[in-house]
């Protein structure tokens, strides 16, 4: 089975731990495995979900304070759904689109891998904690944005990596600085899972703007003015401040994007935050 077929293969497995162990034993492949960029066959568009967690809209998922251990679990659980429909993210950019250099489907081959062991961690801490995923309810927002774009991979590239999984850089140090104030054993060891993850999800974005970039080149399209279009088009969530201007420089963003981000949200003064 080439590579691009595993993908497909993992994308469409329903059970968490086995979607985690397919797309984990891609891993060692991917310098050496066969990767065919012809088009495959799936009609089906959506990924293999799991009965649980129940699914409701952003606004009906429960807040609930860290500083108790529910709290902590039930934040912790909102992550690593995240990291359960990023693998999903990643592994749906590989099957799909055909056509594409080698190196873009080893970039995401890769990022999936690095999903995958994001929410095999997480999972891990909310198993110490007496939690599993499916626990508490979750979203559907991510994921609703890879469908919507799933017929413009340059949309995609735009919206998903760039834009949802960038609100990601700049959250993270915001949940960090929380967990440090609960002090606790769990609340501090979920702290440098957190660091984990955010190292490479810099990465990640940073694949995003690189296929993004290479393919406004290839169609002749004008990278600011196509975003703009795209994020109306697709209804893309406005990026809100704080930023973490240190992370999207790193990720590729250009100072010049930082600063249109300054100017739209109407703030005076840049305060940056370390990865």
């Amino acid at each position: 089975m080439e590579l691009r077929e595993r993908a497909l293969s993992a994308f469409k497995t329903s059970s968490p731990r086995s979607k985690v162990e397919a797309t984990l034993a891609i891993g060692p492949l991917l310098k050496e495995g066969k990767l065919d960029c012809e088009r495959l066959l799936f009609h089906d568009a959506g990924p293999g979900r799991p009965d649980l967690p129940i699914l409701v809209e952003p606004k009906e998922v429960p807040r609930r304070s860290p500083f108790t251990a529910a709290g902590h679990a039930a934040l912790m659980h909102s992550i690593a759904h995240i990291e359960f429909n990023a693998i999903d993210l990643a592994l749906d950019c590989v099957w799909r689109y055909a056509g594409m250099p080698e190196a873009f489907y080893r970039d995401w081959l890769l990022v999936a891998t690095e999903e995958a062991k994001h929410f095999m961690l997480l999972e891990e801490h909310l198993s110490a904690q007496g939690y599993r995923y499916g626990d508490f309810p979750a979203h559907t927002g991510l994921w609703t944005m890879c469908a919507n774009t799933a017929d413009d991979i340059v949309a995609r590239m735009a919206l998903v990596p760039r834009t949802m999984e960038a609100r990601g850089l700049d959250a993270t140090p915001l949940i960090q600085a929380k967990l440090a104030k609960v002090g606790s054993p769990a609340a501090l060891e979920a702290q440098a899972i957190l660091q984990v993850i955010l190292t490479e999800e810099v990465g990640h974005v940073a694949a995003g703007n690189h296929w993004y970039h290479w393919l406004c080149a290839r169609h002749e399209l004008d990278p600011a003015a196509f975003y703009a279009s795209a994020a109306i088009q697709y209804a893309a969530p406005r990026p809100k401040p704080p930023f973490n201007y240190a992370a999207r420089l790193a990720a590729g963003f250009s100072p010049q994007e930082l600063e249109k981000l300054d100017s739209d949200s109407g703030l005076t003064e840049i305060a940056a935050h370390s990865t």
